[in-house]
């Protein structure tokens, strides 16, 4: 009887353990991984400021503002040059293809205009873009790998 106690004894015993649960703390050592790119900005309603014409930054002089393009969802296309305000219309397949008509302007003058210039420049001559995160590129139809004709940068207003 004795022996059959101990059989008992110790297959309880055995079974409550494979009962048990066991919590098992485990460390690890954080690893970094890198973030996954921003989306792109969006081509539309976005104020895209200039910082960019070519291969020469653009800085506002004093009395200067800081150009811009916004595009709107219907089409149309406004912006500041530095010295004028313009609007244009844009066509675009919202995906690389981006044309814009002729730009109707004011006509003063201030210390910014060859900065304006050369950016309603670029807008007349583009023809394709590219975002990527919260830049936008343009670029000439022949040369879609070759320099931009001008970089700018989302401006987000909060």
């Amino acid at each position: 009887m004795l022996r059959f106690a101990a059989t008992l004894v110790t297959g309880f015993g055995l079974f409550c353990l494979g009962c048990q649960t066991s919590n098992t703390v485990t460390t690890s050592t954080p690893t970094t991984t890198a973030r996954p790119p921003a989306p792109g900005a969006a081509l539309f309603e976005t104020r895209w400021v200039l910082r960019q014409v070519g291969n020469q930054s653009v800085t506002v002089p004093e009395g200067g503002q800081e150009p811009y393009l916004l595009l709107r969802r219907d089409g149309k296309a406004e912006g500041q040059g530095s010295c004028n305000r313009f609007r244009s219309t844009a066509a675009t397949d919202s995906v690389s293809h981006l044309v814009f008509t002729p730009l109707l302007s004011t006509r003063m003058a201030c210390p910014a205009l060859p900065t304006e210039q050369a950016f309603t420049q670029a807008l007349a001559a583009a023809h394709s873009f590219r975002i990527s995160g919260d830049t936008l590129r343009l670029y000439a139809p022949t040369e879609p790998d070759a320099t931009p004709l001008a970089r700018l940068e989302a401006v987000y207003l909060h």
